[in-house]
């Protein structure tokens, strides 16, 4: 469905929904021992895209304009990612934001069925098939861009620059056309189309070094100022009857409280958050998570118990990588699992410098 242009004059922004599922895939592919809780090129201009005036933005100035429009009075819309592999999955999006709050709703339209609710950072996710219902807290990372404060290190302008590409039309919402290029090989690139009045993100490509789209994300068909019902989408949180409730169990930690060491962190990313979360017996999952303020990179530690014979490896869906590796010392072995939308060099970096604190 093709909408009016004049639905599409109002602010807003869009997360990147499928990026959970399809790293959830690739936890599984490389060995399925994490127990978590919880596209085409188009062309320069990506299709039909004109040349756009003057004068153009820095990349600060995109990635402020970018983020500023992650708060939506209210849409309504289809959401979906594809990959240049051919898999593909799609969402159903309702969004509403009432002063600090805001509250959305996900329902999965590919796959095993699955409806997300959301009050700022709590999540509830739940799970028909199984009639379960788990309960956690949004990590950072979630929204793009996930800018990095000045206080948290370099800047992300020191990393990306900036190309505007022209106009073009996205669920029929007019949009400027905006590349981020990396400067260095430790991170991929991305064209963005960004509604020219608001600056909602409309569409994302995430671009490899010779510029081929790996991985697309994009509204198929939005209706923003929605009439969304909040009291409706507070009603389901509470709607648990029938339902077992799993809360996911999680400590902020360090990698240094648990053992770990980094000798190196690649260029441009920053430590943002570091939890441990139970796994059988007495066993945790360390998830240590980086990021440049667009590419989030995580490193995932647990035990290797003597009856596992995991392969190392690697594995990729879209723009997902995964690495995984094992570990040894007089403590004992442990399965290290590195996940993130950056090339495989990236990983290696990291997964290289990690050991354990002699």
């Amino acid at each position: 469905m093709t909408l009016p242009v004049s639905a599409c004059q109002r602010p807003g922004g869009v997360r990147w929904w499928g990026r959970g599922l399809r790293r959830a895939a690739l936890l599984w592919c490389v060995g399925g021992l994490l127990t978590l809780a919880g596209a085409q090129n188009v062309g320069q201009f990506g299709g039909g895209g004109v040349p756009a005036g003057p004068p153009q933005r820095s990349v600060t100035e995109w990635l402020a304009r970018l983020q500023q429009a992650s708060r939506v009075p209210s849409y309504v819309g289809t959401f979906v990612v594809s990959s240049a592999s051919g898999a593909l999955s799609s969402s159903r999006i309702w969004h509403v934001c009432e002063g600090d709050v805001q509250l959305e709703r996900v329902d999965t339209l590919t796959g095993t069925p699955r409806s997300t609710v959301r009050r700022n950072d709590t999540v509830m996710t739940f799970l028909p098939d199984a009639r379960v219902v788990t309960l956690d807290q949004r990590q950072q990372g979630a929204v793009f861009p996930n800018l990095l404060s000045p206080a948290a290190g370099q800047p992300v302008a020191d990393f990306y620059d900036v190309r505007e590409l022209g106009r073009g039309r996205v669920a029929g919402c007019d949009a400027d056309i905006v590349q981020l290029l990396p400067r260095d090989a430790w991170r991929f690139g991305y064209r963005i189309w960004s509604e020219n009045r608001t600056g909602l993100v409309l569409k994302t490509q995430t671009l490899d070094a010779q510029g081929r789209v790996l991985e697309q994300a994009a509204f198929s068909e939005l209706q923003l100022d929605a009439p969304v019902q909040a009291e409706q989408l507070r009603q389901m949180m509470a709607s648990t009857q029938g339902y077992r409730l799993v809360q996911a169990e999680q400590a902020r930690t360090t990698p240094q409280a648990e053992g770990w060491q980094l000798s190196a962190v690649v260029p441009g990313f920053e430590a943002r958050n570091c939890y441990r979360r139970p796994l059988s017996g007495t066993a945790s999952l360390v998830q240590c998570i980086f990021s440049d303020g667009l590419a989030t990179v995580s490193l995932f530690m647990q035990p290797l118990e003597a009856a596992q014979h995991p392969r190392e490896g690697a594995a990729s869906m879209g723009a997902t990588q995964a690495l995984t590796r094992r570990v040894a010392d007089r403590s004992g072995h442990w399965w290290i699992t590195a996940v993130g939308e950056v090339p495989s060099a990236t990983l290696q970096a990291f997964v290289q410098g990690l050991a354990r604190i002699p």
